[in-house]
C-alpha cells in the first residue's frame, strides 16, 4: 500500500511532486482535521493548518513540512517530544516580500506625491526577507537603518565589520518608514507579539509610514487606529491581520494598502516553497529528489516593458513600470471588495483570494527596455532586479 501524503492547496505543483512520492491527496489548509491525516506518514502544509496535538494526537505522521517561513502555526516541541521531523521554507519568499514592499511603497509615494529617494527607511528583522528589504530600500536611494537583536547579539556580520544594527529607539525616531519582517515570538527575550504597540508608535517620528508583511498579532490593532487617528502615523501598509483570517473592519478602511497576507504570494516564492519541502520529506525517505518544476513554469505575462520616454520623475518612471508586473493596487481593491459580508464570511473570503490567488511573476522575469533612460534609472532598474535592454 502507497504512503499516504496529505498536501495544503495553495501550493504550486504540489500534487504533481508529493504523488512521486505515494498517495498525495490535496485539501483546503485549513478545513484539515485529526481524521484527514490519521493514517498519514506526511504532511506537506502552509500557514493555515495548525499543527499540534489536536491534529496529530494518535496519528501516523512521522513527517511535517510547511512552505512558508514562519513556523508559529507548528507546535514544535509536541513534534520533536514525539519524533516527528518537521522543516520550514526559510526565504523561500523572501524575494516577493520585498517586491511587494517596492511596489507599496512607490504607490504611497504616487498617491501623496513624495519621493523615496532621500527617506530613512528602517528594517525590523533582518533575516532571508529583510535583507532583502535593505537592498531595496537603498536601490531606490532610501538611507537604511537596520535592527535585529537577535544578529546583533551573535555577531552575526562580516568579521572586521562595524555592527550594521542600530537600537530600535534609534531607528523609530529616525526612520520616516518603519517595515516588519519579525517572526512571531509569543514570550522570551525577543517577543515580538504585539510589538508595535502605543509606547512602539508613540517613539515613531510623527507623521512616518508602517509596513507590516510579517505577522498580524505584532501590530495592536487599537494603538494603530489611535495613531492614524492622532496623524501619528500618516500612512499604514498592512499585508497581515491580528486575528486573521478574521479581521477588523475599522482597521482595513483606516490604512492606505490593504492586502490579504500574500506579499510572500509570487508564483516563484509559491513554487519554492513547495520544492523546498519536497526536498526535505526526500531527505527524510532517504530518496534522491529527481522531480523539478521546471518544464512546468508558465512564461512570464510581461517579458518586456518600455521605460516611458519624456520627461517623467523618477518616482512616477519607477512605479509605472513596476505596476506593469505587479499591481499592488488590484490586490487592495479585490481585498476590500469582499468586507461586506459578515465576520466569518469574511474570513472565508481572506481564505479564498489567497488559494485563488492569480499568477504573480517577479521583476526577474521581465525585461525592460531603456530608450533613452539615463544611467542612474538603468542602475536603479536592475537593483530592483529587472532585466535590462539597450
Amino acid at each position: 500500500m502507497q504512503r499516504k501524503i496529505v498536501c495544503s492547496t495553495n501550493m504550486p505543483y504540489v500534487e504533481e511532486a508529493f504523488s512521486t512520492l505515494g498517495d498525495a491527496r490535496v485539501l483546503e489548509g485549513r478545513s484539515i482535521c485529526a481524521a484527514d491525516v490519521r493514517d498519514a506518514e506526511i504532511l506537506a502544509l502552509r500557514s493555515t493548518t495548525k499543527v499540534n496535538a489536536d491534529l496529530l494526537e494518535g496519528s501516523s505522521v512521522r513527517f511535517v513540512g510547511t512552505a512558508t517561513i514562519g513556523t508559529d502555526h507548528l507546535d514544535i516541541p509536541y513534534l520533536e517530544k514525539h519524533g516527528i521531523e518537521w522543516c520550514y521554507s526559510p526565504g523561500c519568499n523572501a524575494n516577493s516580500v520585498s517586491e511587494y514592499l517596492v511596489a507599496g511603497l512607490l504607490t504611497l509615494a504616487v498617491r501623496n506625491g513624495f519621493t523615496l529617494r532621500g527617506k530613512t527607511l528602517g528594517v525590523i528583522g533582518v533575516g532571508n526577507v529583510g535583507r532583502r528589504v535593505v537592498e531595496k530600500g537603498r536601490a531606490l536611494g532610501m538611507r537604511v537603518l537596520q535592527n535585529d537583536p537577535p544578529r546583533a547579539r551573535a555577531g552575526d556580520y562580516s568579521a572586521g565589520e562595524v555592527s550594521p544594527f542600530v537600537e530600535l529607539p534609534e531607528l523609530l525616531a529616525e526612520s520616516d518608514i518603519v517595515t516588519l519582517h519579525v517572526p512571531l515570538n509569543r514570550d522570551g527575550v525577543d517577543r515580538t507579539l504585539r510589538l508595535v504597540d502605543a509606547e512602539f508608535l508613540a517613539k515613531m517620528r510623527k507623521g512616518a509610514i508602517l509596513v507590516n508583511a510579517a505577522r498580524g498579532g505584532i501590530v495592536d490593532s487599537d494603538a494603530l487606529l489611535e495613531a492614524l487617528q492622532s496623524a501619528q502615523l500618516a500612512h499604514v501598509v498592512l499585508d497581515t491581520w491580528e486575528g486573521e483570517p478574521e479581521y477588523r473592519l475599522d482597521v482595513m478602511n483606516a490604512v492606505d494598502i490593504a492586502t490579504p497576507h500574500i506579499a510572500g504570494h509570487s508564483f516563484e516564492g509559491r513554487v519554492a516553497g513547495t520544492v523546498m519541502v519536497y526536498q526535505a520529506a526526500c531527505r527524510y525517505l532517504g530518496v534522491d529528489a529527481d522531480w523539478t518544476p521546471d518544464n512546468l513554469l508558465p512564461p512570464p505575462e510581461v517579458p518586456y516593458i518600455d521605460c516611458p520616454a519624456g520627461a517623467i520623475a523618477e518616482t512616477e518612471l519607477l512605479h509605472s513600470i513596476v505596476k506593469r508586473v505587479y499591481d499592488i493596487e488590484a490586490d487592495d481593491r479585490r481585498f476590500r471588495a469582499t468586507a461586506e459580508s459578515d465576520g466569518g464570511g469574511r474570513a472565508k473570503a481572506f481564505d479564498r483570494l489567497r488559494r485563488e490567488y492569480p499568477v504573480r511573476r517577479e521583476f526577474r522575469f521581465t525585461k525592460v527596455r531603456l530608450g533613452c533612460a539615463g544611467a542612474g534609472i538603468a542602475a536603479t532598474l536592475k537593483a530592483l532586479g529587472f532585466g535590462l535592454v539597450e
